[in-house]
């Protein structure tokens, strides 16, 4: 077969696929996990409804590894798939598409990761997963697609300095975590990024792109004795290498800061929070439920009815917690008109306090407790979804049973769990405040 019919005929199997998907439903998958050989953490998911297998590898590699050379994490797993093996981007990118296979990248703070979705059918599975085992353990990191990688991270900084949205979040992660490493934006800064080398990200991914570092995901329709063999021969091709070491604790804050950036934009954008909790926290459902009632669940939370329904201060106001594996960021935010941003900044400290004084009531409990577990089974009405899912499993040493005893874990959650939760841990008159608009 050549590679246009080979094109052709995973394009129209997609096509069945997307059509056959659209009125399916998926049950809660039973995951599946193992160690390979060199440690390699895996979990695997049997989905034979549809003949589809994702995969997605992932490192604890995010720019919280940057260390001195902002940006590195980023632009190493850019460069994954712009060479490898010796062929070329065009040739990788070519080879994944005759296949119909999709591949992907991507970088955070904790993690960055590779992934491939493709037909599970032998002959277009087998070249697909071929080509990604070559992008992911022999990239060449060529250096004119370097160059060019680099000059689009920075063109992309000098973006984010006009842009508000982004100036605020970057000061916000910068007052909130000072010297620890989520501090940094995770593109980098300008200096950081034009000072890196191809040996840099050599470095970095010799030292942090190996199996003990690394957790496969596999779902999809392949049976546990095919999911071993991907596993073994993706992860066990890298080097054993070492786990990377733990990231430092986070502060907590004691005093309450805040920061004023002129920006002449026509609305002022403000965020306020302060280190929330990690993944795995004992208190996490309770934060989680208590605040879908105070600013997580949209229009119908407390923060949007005081500030946006009552007042028309602001389109959007909201709240929500970015867990991770240390204390993520608690984000309260809102965007306003200049001369309303004092009256919503107070309004939404007063909201707050008043939530951790009271908690919510049981019709708002009730509320928000159906409105998570309803949406539920659409969080995990996919592969991809359950491959995210898995990856954050594998990745943060969740227990297996996650998914499975979510709702459970949701229904319990009471309202003086919640109370307790947030006087504990949620302290408004420590928190950082950043501001970023015009002067009055």
């Amino acid at each position: 077969m050549s590679a246009k019919q080979s094109y052709i005929m995973a394009r129209r199997l997609w096509l069945v696929i997307a059509l056959l998907f659209a009125g399916s439903a998926q049950a809660l998958p039973e995951i599946q996990s193992w160690t390979t050989a060199r440690g390699a953490k895996v979990l695997y998911v049997a989905a034979h409804e549809l003949p589809i297998l994702d995969v997605r590898v992932v490192f604890d590699a995010g720019s919280a590894r940057d260390g001195k050379l902002g940006g590195v994490a980023g632009l190493t797993n850019s460069m994954l798939d712009q060479g490898a093996a010796g062929l070329d981007a065009d040739a990788v990118a070519g080879g994944f598409e005759q296949r119909g296979a999709q591949f992907g990248s991507g970088s955070e703070r904790d993690m960055a990761w590779v992934s491939l979705r493709s037909l599970s059918d032998r002959k277009l599975l087998q070249p697909s997963l071929m080509l990604f085992g070559k992008v992911l353990t022999r990239p060449d990191f060529p250096q004119g697609d370097f160059e060019r990688e680099q000059q689009l991270t920075l063109t992309g900084l000098k973006y984010q300095q006009q842009q508000p949205k982004s100036i605020v979040e970057n000061a916000f992660y910068h007052d909130v975590y000072g010297k620890h490493p989520y501090a940094s934006n995770p593109d980098g800064n300008a200096d950081s990024v034009a000072a890196l080398t191809v040996r840099d990200l050599k470095a970095f991914y010799k030292q942090y792109y190996v199996a003990r570092n690394a957790t496969v995901v596999i779902v999809g329709d392949v049976s546990r004795d095919q999911a071993e063999t991907i596993a073994a021969e993706l992860a066990d091709a890298l080097p054993a290498g070492n786990k990377a070491p733990p990231l430092p604790e986070v502060a907590a804050l004691n005093k309450a800061s805040t920061q004023f950036i002129e920006h002449p934009s026509s609305q002022s954008h403000v965020l306020v929070g302060a280190p929330g909790v990690r993944r795995g926290d004992p208190d996490y459902f309770a934060l989680y439920v208590g605040n879908h009632v105070l600013g997580g669940s949209g229009l119908v939370s407390r923060i949007s009815e005081e500030i946006r329904e009552k007042r028309g201060l602001s389109y959007s106001a909201y709240s929500y917690f970015v867990p991770m594996k240390r204390e993520g960021p608690y984000i309260l935010g809102f965007q306003t008109r200049t001369d309303k941003r004092d009256e919503a900044l107070s309004v939404l400290r007063d909201t707050v306090k008043n939530f951790i004084d009271n908690g919510p009531t049981d019709k708002e409990l009730k509320a928000s407790k159906d409105n998570i577990i309803g949406g539920f089974p659409l969080a995990v009405s996919s592969n991809s979804k359950i491959t995210e899912y898995l990856a954050m499993i594998g990745f943060y040493d969740l227990p297996l049973d996650y998914l499975s005893t979510f709702t459970a874990n949701i229904k319990a959650v009471t309202a003086a769990q919640i109370r307790d939760a947030y006087r504990r841990r949620v302290h408004v008159d420590d928190m950082v405040t950043v501001i970023v608009g015009a002067k009055e």
